[in-house]
């Protein structure tokens, strides 16, 4: 039973306590059994050959794998064979696929600390390795670094580090420090990013963040020179190559105006800033267009501002705010003249003054004779791909994406071999899924490529052209690599073979239930029915919030990592009995923008806890849920959203988990302020209920500090709660070992609370 705080003990993973194992009958699935597959996390495919590789998770253990044409077998090519939390990814293949790179370590914070989830004194570190596809030997450390770009011919790895470019060799012997990449390959002024070999490796494209502008350099590997691409006082990036490595395109938008120049350090007049360099105040942005007025100075509100035409606001010439330029680099840089002031680059296309639909290009792929890059219109409810043709510029780009639909993140489309068409993820004609469909690079009539009811994502062309592959998932499919015809047809699974202890059987098919809050709101969400449920027979329930909140729960397995496992223990609470509801609340994605842009959300209103709540109202009034046992659980967003159900609605929400949450915007205390009544913290009063708390100290996503003074609250309010704190994690952990006891720890606090529906007496931790 919850002691006085007094007499309490709080519970640290690290120290490996452990709660009682959850009572469950002997012959129901345990929470690791739904946890055993090894689920691939990303794919790449070869530029030369039909050849994919992947990273995989194995109950903690991370590897590389590949598979090539024409069996496709699944080869394991590295042996990290511990669960140690050490993260793989990144992987990427050599244009002949005979070599695969990849990164070991989880990403640095913002003080560059690698995380360190076993606890070890020398520290952990983020580093490029390498390894054969063939198989016949042991993966090797390149390079302290990560985010590496391999050059066609497999032989070098470039990286960015301390804003200046390194490459380092991939063969094991480099004799300099240059080699090694301990020493920065290419230095210039400014901060350096995106570094991009030709596609016959003859020369590397890069952006240079000079603070209120930038430029796009080009490095000659023959001739060891720079230089850079029409020059100007505006904001050039996102370099794409021509298939040919002859030409470039880039986007260039305006330099930073005086107004939203930060003015620090100053030594005199007109004299640059003090002695940062690259992404300083004000600036381009690392290697993209972070936005006019980040960093900016404000005025102050009792002076009189200069009030004129391009002193805060700016624009290209004739009010364009956006331009893609092109240039011929056979003969950059431009051998012993120095007098044209870098190589000339000419505009291919401008947006119109005033126009917003085009004013945020950030990302292109050259295919064929067309420029292709994703858009974000205001005016739209979805995202779009659109396309320019090069040889003769339209007045307006040509929309792609015809269908209306969620295409998701960077990951989601691919350009065939040939350049002409373009393969993309999304939920189109199927709101609720995902799968590849298909669309010419010109324009035309989109057409749906992976057949079935399950889900596809990550679409990878193999050089053939024959076939994609793709991550695949279903109601009862984990994670998995298929092959899909590029023409169309269903996926044919290579990778996992799932064991004999996963539990396939012991999974419901999600049913789909619409839900209307107090506002009138509508969301879609998954509710899973025990099959032991007999009629007039009323079970406890569970709601489950996803974390984001830019998220979308999918009636499936998730092919975002967490949202995997936490599919899976959804399917696990099911297996014991629960009556599961999962909801896809107001912010989230896959419904189209204005869903995702509600009014009064988050600090401004938290209205998303409105369709929480509903949610709730629902179990209570079915006729399979006893009303006075419903719970819930989230991670991060899921867990402020928890909070925010057991702060406000301990009457219907009997016991909660919450796992990483926020618990209290902006830090503000002012009990007037919409951020402080929109926290959970407002209503410590009304919250009676137990929950279990979770948070590793080392979270990149929210600060520990949330859960260090949400405990404070909770014992002066005698709320009970039970708390795992783990040293040195990050926001999810690392260690397979410990979600499968963070799991089970979980579920025990559920049986007693939930289903048991234990009583509460006194507060504070459990010892």
């Amino acid at each position: 039973m919850l002691i006085s705080p007094r007499a309490s003990r709080i519970l640290v993973a690290a120290l490996s306590v452990t709660l009682a194992a959850p009572i469950v009958a002997q012959d129901k699935p345990t929470i690791a059994q739904f946890m055993s597959p090894s689920s691939p996390l990303e794919l790449a495919t070869a530029r030369k050959a039909d050849r994919v590789a992947w990273a995989t998770y194995d109950r903690g253990m991370r590897n590389v794998y590949t598979a090539a044409a024409p069996s496709f077998t699944p080869v394991r090519l590295t042996s990290f064979l511990n669960d140690n939390g050490i993260d793989v990814g990144n992987v990427s293949l050599s244009d002949d696929g005979s070599i695969a790179v990849f990164v070991r370590g989880h990403a640095p914070n913002r003080s560059g600390w690698v995380a360190n989830p076993m606890h070890d004194p020398a520290g952990s570190e983020r580093a490029i390795w390498a390894v054969r596809t063939s198989g016949g030997g042991e993966a090797w450390r390149v390079a302290e670094g990560g985010s590496p770009e391999l050059s066609p011919d497999g032989r070098w790895v470039l990286f960015v580090k301390d804003g200046q470019i390194h490459r380092a060799r991939v063969l094991p012997g480099a004799t300099t420090a240059v080699d090694s990449g301990t020493k920065a390959f290419i230095t210039a002024w400014g901060s350096q990013s995106s570094p991009q070999w030709s596609p016959d490796g003859a020369k590397i494209a890069f952006v240079s963040n000079r603070q209120n502008h930038s430029f796009i350099g080009i490095y000659d590997v023959q001739t060891r020179t720079i230089d850079y691409l029409s020059p100007s006082v505006d904001c050039d990036a996102s370099p794409t190559w021509s298939p040919d490595g002859k030409r470039i395109a880039f986007v260039r938008r305006p330099g930073v105006p005086f107004g939203r120049q930060t003015q620090r350090g100053a030594g005199g007049i007109g004299n640059p800033p003090g002695p940062a360099v690259g992404g300083g105040g004000g600036g381009c942005g690392g290697g993209g267009f972070g936005g006019f007025g980040q960093n900016v100075q404000q005025q102050d509100s009792s002076a009189r501002g200069v009030r004129m035409p391009g002193m805060y606001s700016a624009t290209l010439d004739g009010g364009a705010t956006l331009a893609i330029y092109t240039a011929d680099v056979t003969n950059c840089p431009v051998a012993g003249d120095r007098k044209t002031g870098g190589c000339p680059a000419a505009m291919l296309w401008h947006n119109d003054k005033g126009d917003r639909t085009f004013a945020a290009i950030s990302r292109m792929m050259w295919a064929d004779d067309h420029l292709v890059f994703p858009l974000s219109p205001q005016t739209d409810e979805w995202d779009r791909y659109y396309s320019l043709r090069i040889s003769r510029p339209q007045a307006v780009p040509v929309m792609l994406t015809t269908t209306d639909g969620l295409i998701e993140g960077a990951n989601s489309a691919r350009l065939s071999p040939d350049g002409k068409t373009l393969f993309y993820s999304t939920n189109a004609t199927d709101i609720e899924r995902r799968h590849v469909w298909s669309v010419s690079v010109a324009g035309g009539t989109p057409a749906r490529i992976s057949a079935g009811s399950g889900i596809e994502t990550h679409p990878r062309p193999l050089s053939s052209g024959s076939r994609l592959a793709v991550l695949s998932f279903d109601v009862a499919q984990p994670a998995s690599v298929a092959l899909v015809a590029a023409t169309g047809g269903s996926p044919r699974v290579i990778y996992p073979t799932l064991g004999a202890d996963f539990p396939v059987a012991a999974h419901v098919t999600p049913q789909i239930v619409k839900i209307t809050a107090a506002d009138g709101m509508v969301t879609s969400n998954q509710l899973f029915l025990p099959k032991d449920l007999r009629p007039g027979e009323r079970r406890p329930a569970m709601v489950f919030v996803h974390g984001g909140p830019s998220r979308q729960m999918l009636p499936g397995y998730h092919y975002m990592q967490f949202y995997h496992w936490s599919y899976a223990y959804n399917q696990w609470l099911a297996s014991q009995g629960y009556v599961v509801l999962s909801v896809n609340f107001r912010r989230g994605i896959g419904y189209g923008r204005s869903f995702q842009r509600a009014d009064s959300t988050n600090r401004q209103g938290n209205a998303e806890y409105r369709d929480v709540l509903a949610a709730g109202r629902y179990l209570q009034e079915r006729a399979d849920v006893d009303p006075s046992r419903i719970g819930i659980w989230g991670l991060s967003y899921g867990g402020l959203l928890t909070a925010q159900a057991l702060a406000r609605n301990s009457d219907l929400f009997v016991a909660g988990a919450d796992l990483a949450g926020v618990h209290l915007y902006d830090n503000v205390l002012d009990t007037a302020a919409m951020s402080y009544r929109s926290s959970a913290v407002s209503a410590m009063s009304t919250w009676k209920s137990p929950v279990f708390l979770v948070h590793g100290d080392d979270d990149r996503n929210v600060d520990f500090a949330q859960t260090v003074g949400l405990v404070q609250l909770l014992r002066a309010h005698e709320v009970p709660y039970e708390l795992i704190v783990v040293p040195d994690e990050p926001h999810e952990s690392l260690l397979h070992s410990r979600w499968i006891d963070t799991w089970e720890q979980i579920g025990d606090f559920l049986h007693r609370y939930v289903w048991e529906r234990q009583a509460v007496v006194g507060g504070g931790s459990r010892e």
